[in-house]
């Protein structure tokens, strides 16, 4: 059910992408909902009106599926952090490091 809710709050992501970059904003924006380029499909104020009340549809199905797989998923996976484990001891260098060179007995000087 996880998947289905993920993958319907992934479609609904790009719809609500979309309908907010088709909007016109006060610089112009895209300008795609204007009524110039549709002909006489809707006139500008209806699509704005459209434009509005499909991003708050779009918005409020957003939030409640975010909030939904976020309750699904909550006890889902065990909290751990990288903190709080241990390196494991090894005994070989790791690879890709050069032995040293064995230590040289001191000599004394005269």
């Amino acid at each position: 059910m996880s998947t289905v809710l993920l993958i319907v709050h992934l479609f609904v992501t790009l719809a609500l992408i979309g309908v907010v970059l088709i909007q016109r904003s006060e610089g112009g924006g895209l300008g795609i909902g204007t009524s110039q380029g549709m002909g006489s499909f809707m006139s500008g104020r209806g699509t704005a009106n459209l434009l509005t009340r499909a991003t708050a549809v779009l918005a409020t199905i957003f939030m409640l599926l975010s909030l939904t797989l976020a309750l699904l998923n909550r006890g889902s996976s065990a909290h751990q952090s990288i903190l709080d484990t241990t390196a494991p001891a090894s005994s070989t260098p790791p690879a890709g490091s050069l032995p040293l060179p064995p230590a040289k007995p001191a000599v004394p000087t005269n």
